[in-house]
């Protein structure tokens, strides 16, 4: 897109010696702080915002419409990547490596074999690294802006194991897409009235048949936008509370009232429910493994190695928890690499998969996650409810993702509000 747009800006220009001698200059379309959004990098992220639309099967905005939810998407990642520089959050290589490295292997690809499918993408490899590290960079600000302050109390987790346990045996999920209409901190009156009357005329549209998945990409200013506002399956428990009360009397279809909420207005839609099966016994799996790590010294190959040897003694009559104890380099060597009862996501999916693909008694082949590369022995399963334990570990996990999604919302909105910007799109 870089070129073409150069390309474009040279056809453009005055045939003269001079002109022909400059070089093209990109329109600068907003400043933030101390740094500045030009139209070529803005296009380029219209047309991947156009294309993963797409690919959701959502109808696109007006390309005016699109391109304004992109600045502002771009303005509050500008304003973020700028605060992580300020406060010394950094990636380094050896950590993008690594990070690169996984998503190839998440995709079932080597490294080399996925920078191939990028290319023939039209993607290059050095500008998928940068995206991936402000990626880094973002979630890590984020964890230590919002996430890791937030509390959760042994009150908060009665109060909510209290408020479940008369519908657990009813437990329904809910497929839910949401628009915000953003309300700036010091708001004044009449903002606070402009905005609620935004939200309520979205809210009309929606009611009327819009579609609303192209609504949340053109009108919403909460951060799934461009994914038409979804926000997939989720228990009540991990849901705003105030869309988990509205939801209770809804039906698939139906769109809520507008919401007040101290980030702005929010219209809901319930787009399905299900029963979530939350009373149901829960299959957990009683495994043990090896690791071996990879590192500058010890390659991927010569980790598999290394496990197919093990591998070959343990199928000969071997002891697998000596092996363990002698070579895993995982906490749970000293005891033979028992990891005890395991339930469905106390593990990395890379993991989980191959553990849940075993029977009992059966030894995996080398299995790499982001830890190394892992022998997995399934021991025994059970099916079990769930224990008091456990639904409380559940419960902690459903209240703290509920307090850090609001919490992050309502620090984006004061991070927008206290960041210099000056749009310049409409400038010709």
């Amino acid at each position: 897109m870089t070129r073409l747009l150069a390309l474009l800006l040279l056809a453009a220009a005055p045939l003269g010696a001079a002109a022909r001698d400059a070089a093209p200059v990109d329109r600068i379309v907003a400043v933030v702080n101390k740094d500045i959004i030009t139209l070529t990098e803005l296009a380029e992220r219209t047309e991947q915002a156009e294309r993963e639309l797409r690919r959701r099967s959502i109808a696109a905005p007006e390309r005016a419409v699109l391109e304004r939810q992109v600045l502002e998407r771009l303005v509050l990642d500008k304003a973020q990547l700028q605060l992580a520089a300020d406060t010394g959050i950094r990636v380094d290589e050896l950590q993008l490596d690594r990070a690169v490295q996984r998503v190839a292997q998440n995709n079932g690809m080597a490294l080399a074999d996925f920078r191939r499918a990028l290319e023939r993408d039209g993607v290059e490899f050095e500008r998928f690294r940068s995206e991936l590290r402000q990626q880094i960079l973002l979630t890590r600000l984020r964890e230590r802006e919002v996430d890791d302050r937030v509390q959760v109390s042994e009150a908060e987790v009665d109060a909510y194991l209290e408020e479940h346990k008369a519908s657990a045996a009813h437990a329904v999920e809910y497929e839910v897409a949401h628009i915000l209409v953003r309300v700036p901190e010091q708001a004044r009156p009449e903002q606070v009235e402009q905005a609620g009357a935004r939200a309520a005329q979205v809210r009309l549209e929606a009611q009327a048949g819009a579609d609303f998945a192209r609504l949340a990409a053109s009108r919403s200013d909460a951060g799934d936008a461009l994914q038409g506002g979804a926000l997939g399956w989720r228990m009540p428990g991990r849901l705003p509370e105030l869309f988990a009360e509205a939801l209770k009397g809804m039906q698939p279809g139906e769109v809520s009232a507008v919401l007040r909420s101290p980030a702005g207005f929010h219209v809901v839609k319930l787009l399905g429910r299900r029963g979530a099966g939350a009373a149901a016994p829960v299959t957990q799996t009683h495994a043990r493994h090896i690791l071996v790590k990879t590192n500058e010294i010890v390659s991927e190959d010569d980790a598999r190695r290394r496990l197919q040897g093990l591998r070959e003694r343990i199928a000969a009559g071997a002891d697998f928890a000596e092996l363990a104890r002698l070579n895993s380099e995982d906490g749970t060597a000293a005891r033979g690499g028992d990891l005890g009862w395991v339930y469905a996501g106390d593990t990395v999916p890379e993991f989980e998969r191959a553990m849940n693909a075993l029977a009992p008694g059966e030894l995996s082949q080398p299995v790499r996650t982001p830890f190394g590369f892992h022998l997995i022995e399934v021991l025994e399963r059970r099916a079990a409810d769930v224990s008091s334990e456990r639904q409380r570990l559940l419960a902690r996990q459903a209240l703290r993702e509920r307090k850090a999604d609001e919490a992050y919302q309502d620090w984006l909105r004061q991070l927008r509000d206290r960041t210099y910007v000056e749009l310049r799109l409409d400038e010709r």
